[in-house]
């Protein structure tokens, strides 16, 4: 291979995807869909802890306040992080993190330890999110980019019927059965050991760090051709910038109009994203459902979940990005309004089903979004500042959510949310920029 000729290319754009690319693809799937039995068990958990402990819902939120807390810190650190050290590096410590953590969940018998262990959980959980969107966007081809993002986080998201599947079945068995739920948080080091053995650093990054050998041996190891770099390397100074120059960045003149757009959708979006997923059971049973059908409409509904993200990774890679971003979120516009004043059983599952579809494909296009619009020096550093962003604007949402129920009941949150919708799409849709089927180095 290494007397073959070499090919001058812009790292995957235009080459075929390999068994061994796909092999890259897979390892993402795997530490994501433990990822998500992590982040999506608790909600399931939650009523067998409270009997258990005597815990009341302001322990809940307690224990929800303070996730989403450390998920804006691992969002930031995790970007910043994985900028510095690598994708690799990183990638296998967020792993290490969240699983060790939900391990603990499920051992101690200490409420404040509980809090602690799972504000750990929501840190590793989004560092690695963050940190798998820039890697896929990094190491995907430019023609297939979107679909690649899209398909890891639906398969990552099938997590969430099997958790609620697997938390019905074992649950009541006993009263503290919901600790075999947190132990199952220790198959994320299945996902380690197998990416400690066969994930690849992402040869941007590594050009970006001026190791532009060590990268040409990567896209060997992948594409099993033998790859000239120079050319896209040139289009990458190789020097290490300091933080602050990342950041300062992400303002300079270049950058400030994606930066305040992206900025804006996450903060909109992020707080409606939530509402659908952390909220419907509970607005359910105050509407007026038992709690069985709750439950029982709930866990239909996740299904949309991983139908979102699958049927949007078919689409995402067209109209530069950001036309499906607006469509979906005018989509979801009009759902949720009439989502708010479905009765029907079947109807509220059919509706909060299409909404959590879109709601999932959105969010996991605007991942996509948010990483090819900044260049490698900085791309999860930004994509942290952003995800971060998002999820801050989430945990001073929750508090709002039962004030705004109070007064404009069921269908006046959902108005509220069509509002940020509307709100989101004009953004995007008159200030943004195209970046999707576009190689990072020509966005960027």
């Amino acid at each position: 291979m290494q007397d073959a000729p070499r090919i001058s290319n812009n790292y995957f754009d235009g080459l075929k995807v390999s068994g061994r690319h796909k092999v890259v693809f897979f390892i993402i799937m795997i530490a994501y869909f433990c990822e998500q039995m992590d982040n999506w068990n608790f909600g399931f958990i939650a009523p067998a802890l409270m009997h258990n402990w005597g815990l009341t819902m302001k322990d809940l939120g307690h224990v929800t306040f303070w996730y989403f807390v450390a998920m804006t810190c691992g969002g930031l650190v995790g970007g910043v992080i994985s900028d510095i050290i690598g994708r690799r590096k990183t990638f296998l410590i967020a792993i290490t993190l969240f699983s060790t953590a939900s391990i603990i969940n499920g051992l101690t018998d200490s409420f404040p330890v509980f809090v602690a262990s799972r504000a750990l959980t929501g840190f590793g959980v989004f560092c690695l999110m963050v940190c798998s969107q820039a890697y896929i966007a990094e190491m995907a081809p430019a023609e297939s980019r979107g679909k690649w993002q899209n398909t890891v986080a639906a398969v990552g998201f099938c997590a969430v019927s099997v958790i609620g599947m697997l938390c019905r079945a074992i649950i009541p068995l006993h009263e503290e059965a919901w600790r075999y739920i947190f132990y199952m948080g220790g198959f994320g080091y299945v996902a380690l050991i197998i990416a400690w053995k066969y994930l690849d650093e992402s040869p941007r990054w590594l050009v970006a760090r001026g190791r532009v050998a060590e990268a040409e041996d990567v896209m060997r190891d992948i594409t099993g051709q033998n790859i000239d770099l120079a050319a896209a390397a040139a289009k990458v100074p190789p020097r290490k910038a300091p933080l602050k120059d990342v950041l300062l960045s992400m303002c300079s003149k270049k950058y400030i109009k994606r930066t305040i757009v992206i900025f804006l959708l996450v903060v909109l979006t992020n707080p409606a994203t939530f509402l659908v997923t952390n909220w419907t059971a509970t607005l359910l049973k105050a509407h007026g459902f038992s709690l069985e059908d709750c439950l029982m409409a709930t866990t239909l509904i996740s299904i949309g979940v991983p139908v979102g993200c699958f049927v949007s990774g078919l689409f995402s890679d067209m109209g530069g990005r950001k036309i499906p971003i607006v469509c979906m979120l005018l989509f979801m516009a009009v759902l949720a309004p009439i989502f708010g004043n479905v009765s029907g059983y079947w109807l509220v599952v059919l509706i909060g089903g299409l909404l959590t579809a879109g709601v999932m494909g959105m969010g996991f296009t605007v991942f996509s979004y948010t990483a090819e619009s900044y260049p490698t020096m900085s791309r999860n550093t930004a994509t942290g500042f952003h995800a971060a962003s998002g999820r801050l604007a989430v945990a001073f949402s929750q508090p709002l959510i039962p004030v705004v129920y109070a007064a404009y009941s069921f269908d006046g949150v959902f108005y509220i949310f069509t509002a940020l919708c509307i709100a989101a799409a004009l953004i995007l849709g008159i200030w943004g920029a195209r970046t999707g089927g576009k190689s990072l180095e020509d966005i960027a």
